[in-house]
């Protein structure tokens, strides 16, 4: 959403960025100046008065301030008049790239070093800025408070969320040391689809369509990969391919999910309030939503002792049940399940627990970032049972990655590994689901157009 066309007046896209810190302090100054006038103003209306005239009062202000601050009347009026409304409406210098749909992180370090996320790539901002510390704490202060958070000395951490589903973590001094840290994860408004997928080059059409089976014929799946891989994107699409008769139930710690079928019941967890009462944890979650008579369990991340639960839920009926898990390989991904696992209260050994994920788990599905900013499958195993005391796994996809492209941008091959998984096959076609062998003899290069 962009808020442009509400304004009298036309602005400039940037808001404006000195760059001596004389004339920044100048500007900040001035800026408080008006924005207490605004309140004053507002403050005296009988009712509350809608942006248009917000505007003009800042305008009206701007304008009459212009004498008092002789070092202001080189500074742009619509665009300064924009910073203020964005300041006491919404969310000040972020406002912006918030509205900015190429736009998918925003990280401040600070209030004056801004980094965004634009077609996977982190890049600095220099055009956006706070006008110093205690600006960046109160557009903090405003993103807690329509959630009832706080972040202060007594509460330095504090994970929100936007109306629009972005979420936001903030630390402040003096955990972050060298001064206040927040970074945004923008809520995808249009969530990729499985030809979004093909088009972006995540993995092969011969995955895609092992994959669909292997959703489809009740196979339970872990999505494993590091952070900003793509972990919760790909889980959506698996989902997609959950047949519609069936109930659903997910369970994340935001919502991010965008199921389509009917059945769903969508939950999701609540940190503590001020107080530190009321919270409600994903293990807390997953236990009640085995009480909901789901067919199956998409649990947005797996990293704690909630991991038993799933385990459990895998093998006792809920079968085809999703997740995923930080991760940057199968091995890793296995040994953190193992480690979640013997956490829990159980009281089981470690033979025993290898064993119950060997058993409930078919497919582990490792996705990885890229040095070009694009996201790929970069390896499909299938669990095959034990194998001593160790989980045997067999892989089935690779990428295999060749040499950069002349624009930066990587090539290589995804790869079948030519041999059938049994256990998963018997599955897919128990389940009246079509399977073809031919799928893992698939190489499909990528990059390579001249």
């Amino acid at each position: 959403m962009t808020h442009a066309g509400t304004l009298p007046f036309s602005f400039a896209a940037t808001a404006p960025s000195p760059t001596s810190q004389d004339n920044r302090r100048k500007l900040a100054n001035f800026k408080s100046r008006v924005q207490d006038e605004l309140a004053a103003r507002v403050a005296d209306l009988e009712h509350a008065p809608d942006e248009a005239a917000v505007t003009r009062i800042i305008v009206d202000v701007i304008t009459a301030y212009r004498s008092v601050f002789p070092d202001m009347e080189s500074v742009d009026t619509a665009s300064l008049a924009r910073d203020i409304a964005d300041d006491f409406l919404r969310f000040g210098p972020l406002q912006s790239l918030l509205a900015d749909d190429s736009v998918t992180e925003i990280v401040a370090n600070g209030p004056w070093r801004i980094f965004v996320e634009r077609n996977g790539k982190m890049q600095p901002e220099p055009r956006v800025q706070f006008d110093d510390e205690a600006h960046l704490r109160r557009i903090i202060d405003r993103i807690g408070s329509r959630v009832n958070r706080r972040c202060d000395d007594a509460s330095p951490l504090m994970d929100a969320r936007l109306p629009d589903g972005s979420r936001v973590n903030a630390v402040i001094p003096p955990l972050a040391v060298n001064g206040t840290a927040l970074t945004i994860r923008k809520f995808a408004k249009d969530r990729m689809n499985a030809l979004d997928l093909l088009e972006a080059k995540t993995l092969s059409p011969a995955m895609l369509a092992f994959l669909a089976a292997a959703v489809s014929g009740r196979c339970s799946i872990v999505v494993a990969g590091g952070t900003g891989s793509g972990k919760t994107t790909l889980l959506n699409v698996l989902s997609a391919f959950i047949p519609s008769h069936e109930r659903i139930v997910t369970v994340e710690d935001a919502a991010e999910l965008q199921l389509k079928q009917e059945d769903l019941v969508s939950l999701e967890s609540r940190p503590p309030n001020i107080e530190g009462k009321g919270e409600v944890t994903i293990h807390d979650l997953v236990k009640n939503a085995l009480r909901m008579r789901p067919d199956r369990i998409v649990v947005g991340e797996c990293r704690d002792i909630e991991a038993l639960e799933i385990i459990n839920a895998m093998t006792t009926g809920h079968d085809g049940s999703l997740t995923t898990i930080h991760a940057n390989d199968v091995p890793t991904a296995l040994s953190r399940l193992e480690t979640m696992l013997l956490r829990s209260s159980a009281g089981y050994d470690a033979a025993t627990v290898r064993k119950m994920i060997s058993q409930a788990v078919d497919l582990v599905v490792v996705v990885g970032r890229m040095l070009d900013g694009s996201r790929k499958i970069v390896s499909i195993s299938a669990l095959a049972g034990m194998e001593g005391s160790v989980i045997a796994t067999e892989e089935l996809f690779s990428f295999e990655q060749g040499p950069f492209l002349p624009g930066g941008q990587v090539s290589g091959a995804f790869v079948g590994a030519g041999f059938q998984p049994t256990r998963v096959r018997n599955r897919i076609e128990a389940w009246g689901v079509a399977y073809n062998p031919n799928w893992f003899f698939d190489r499909h290069e990528i990059g390579q157009e001249p």
